[in-house]
């Protein structure tokens, strides 16, 4: 029996610890046929050894790219593939590849093929025609170097996900993970795409507004699976908008709710999504272990939430607010400022009804983020047409351009210094079950409701008081 070649799949550096579902997903629609390998730089503190032990058996190498600084890990790590062995394929894919599949190829020498898309057919059909020596053009979904130019493959269309088998997740140390987190939390996705057209999410270009997800006895059959195997206790999924069908996921909650509700989860619902619920199959979602909501705001302002193209309405978010206060669930309720052009009434607006809801439930988060031109989107294309924003061209300047807590040009040094401020001071708020902090917790609100941060003396005593911060 010949020994079976090997496929390595790299998950570059970052800043967060959720399982790598996407070189999972892809490399289980081969590992019966080829040894899968995830190397995940988050979690390996061996990267080049596990490189060069596995080097001379592999038949392919998948690499995952996300824009920004992940970037620049993953381009090392192709080069020293090819430093290892020229000759290997170096496949990228996921969400900078998508957007970019022709500059990746002309950026990066060491890339010999770029995914586009849904990948896990596209994957498979790759590997099989890398390792038999046929031509790449009958493969949908891809772009790659033909005598020195770029071809570029016809476009693959969405696969139901209901057609793919179980995730095989014995491919990562399901274990590691959970220690990285700090808890045992699984992470799992139910569906891909969105039929929504937000402006600032490049989904819309991705996935072109299509859908697909997984049967709710589908989910749940899956989901028990993995519990008996890896018992965790906490589930988060990873979907875009995982209450996009209601009666999918009330099936599913009642079907978990049979089982004793074996797990707490949390997921992403829009706030219309939310207000088109019942009460009751909201209480139906908690009974089969909800906990948490994650429900996209991002401004206070219902005339930018339409410039948005949210398609919501501020009543759709405080009624999802009120149901949940009242069922005790948790919610993360994020908000953007500093959108080109946004209005100081605009800027206002959210100030507020951050503040209202902040006040309305202990359980109510309502982290604040800066405006950055994420590729692929549509505001971001209008201010690059109208010569307002100059982006990034290469990808090694891609790699350059930081997300995480840094702000676009729209936002000046005094919105900047309030809102850092204000962070701070609604963090603080969320700190109110913990006794001693009670005083400072007491100032916070006092201060939240003037707008006031002056002299910030609590900030000075919480930076010192090391209170750590659970994991969610």
């Amino acid at each position: 029996m010949s020994k079976k070649r090997t496929i390595l799949l790299y998950n570059p550096k970052a800043v967060f610890f959720d399982m790598p579902l996407a070189l999972i997903s892809i490399g289980t629609q081969v590992c019966d046929s080829y040894n899968v390998i995830i190397i995940d730089a988050r979690v390996e503190q061996n990267v080049d050894d596990l490189l060069k032990k596995h080097i001379g058996e592999t038949l392919l190498v998948g690499v995952t790219s996300l824009t920004g600084a992940p970037l620049k890990d993953a381009i090392t790590f192709s080069e020293k593939v090819k430093a290892l062995n020229a000759e290997i394929p170096v496949i990228w894919g996921g969400w900078h590849t998508s957007l970019f599949p022709e500059r990746v190829l002309n950026d990066v020498p060491q890339i010999d093929i770029a995914v586009q898309g849904q990948g896990e057919a596209t994957f498979k059909e790759l590997v099989e025609a890398i390792d038999s020596g046929k031509d790449l053009k009958e493969v949908k979904g891809i772009s790659y170097r033909k005598d020195g130019e770029v071809v570029k493959t016809p476009p693959r269309a969405m696969i139901d996900m209901n057609e793919f088998p179980r995730l095989n997740y014995d491919l990562i140390d399901v274990e590691r993970y959970f220690s990285a987190k700090g808890m045992r939390q699984f992470d799992f996705i139910t569906s891909i795409g969105c039929f929504f057209r937000c402006t600032f999410c490049a989904d819309p270009f991705v996935f072109n507004r299509k859908y697909s997800g997984l049967l709710p006895e589908r989910v749940v059959d899956d989901l028990m699976y993995y519990h008996d195997k890896y018992k965790f206790d906490d589930l988060n999924f990873q979907d875009e908008t995982f209450f996009t069908y209601r009666e999918r996921i009330v099936e599913m909650a009642k079907r978990l709710k049979e089982y004793g509700t074996p797990f707490s989860w949390a997921a992403t619902m829009r706030a219309d999504q939310g207000r088109r619920m019942e009460l009751e199959e909201l209480k139906i979602c908690k009974e089969g272990g909800l906990r948490r909501l994650l429900i996209g705001v991002e401004s206070g302002s219902q005339e930018m939430m339409d410039w948005l193209k949210k398609d919501i309405k501020l009543v759709d978010v405080f009624q999802c607010a009120k149901w949940c206060k009242e069922l005790d669930l948790q919610v993360i309720f994020p908000f953007i400022v500093g959108f080109p052009g946004e209005t100081d009434e605009s800027v206002e607006a959210s100030k507020k009804v951050i503040r209202e809801l902040a006040f309305m439930s202990d359980g109510f988060e309502t982290p604040i983020f800066y405006f950055k031109p994420y590729p692929g989107t549509a505001i971001t294309q209008d201010v690059v047409d109208k010569g307002e924003y100059e982006m990034p061209e290469s990808i090694q300047e891609w790699a350059e351009f930081d997300y995480v807590g840094s702000r676009g040009p729209w936002v000046d040094e005094s919105k900047f210094d309030f809102f850092e401020n204000y962070k701070f001071y609604l963090r603080l708020l969320r700190q109110r079950k913990r006794i001693w902090l009670r005083p400072m917790t007491t100032i916070a609100r006092w201060r939240l409701k003037r707008y006031y941060f002056g002299f910030p003396i609590e900030k000075w005593i919480y930076d010192r008081s090391k209170v750590s911060k659970k994991l969610s």
